[in-house]
């Protein structure tokens, strides 16, 4: 059998980005897979611009990278109390394909925060916002990293096996949706 494809998904563009360390640290703990980073460096949503050239080639390539994964690792920070504008933005120029990509995904999403909420309210409305794609969002257990800049070795893996024992188990959570 292959191994399964996951694409991830950082909502924050920083490369040092503790939603970038965290989403590729859940991809390490997941085991053997292909994991594939998603690019979010996208235009601005403008109708205008669709409606001139259409779908933009970086969003299609996201739009076929998430049709062609078996599952989804979304991290976001919480800016303002929601999603970051760099996810809304992909999230919006991703309902203009002609295609829904997330139809049926198996989707696992996480945040990692400087406060203690961990990215609370970002997960509340990053689960809001995928609901009229169909994506098969894991509802537990969540993965909140509260003081996130301090949570990643040297190595870039979780120093606090807590939150380790939450990624494996968010992660079985989501293998086992992928069997579904």
């Amino acid at each position: 059998m292959a191994k399964p494809a996951l694409l991830g998904l950082s909502g924050a563009l920083r490369r040092d980005s503790t939603n970038r360390k965290l989403v590729r640290e859940a991809a390490r703990l997941f085991g053997d897979a292909a994991y594939t980073e998603a690019d979010l460096r996208l235009p601005l949503y403008d109708g205008d611009l669709e409606t001139s050239v259409g779908i933009p080639p970086e969003v299609q390539t996201l739009a076929d990278q998430i049709v062609s994964s078996d599952a989804i690792l979304i991290s976001g920070p919480e800016y303002n109390k929601s999603i970051s504008g760099v996810l809304k933005n992909a999230l919006d120029w991703l309902s203009r394909t002609e295609v829904n990509p997330w139809a049926g995904k198996p989707v696992a999403i996480m945040s990692a925060a400087a406060g203690r909420s961990g990215g609370e309210r970002t997960q509340f409305a990053l689960r809001l916002c995928l609901v009229p794609f169909n994506a098969r969002v894991i509802p537990q257990p969540e993965v909140l990293l509260a003081a996130s800049s301090k949570a990643f070795d040297e190595n870039d893996h979780l120093k606090d096996e807590r939150y380790v024992k939450s990624m494996t188990r968010l992660m079985t959570a989501l293998k086992a949706e992928m069997a579904r």
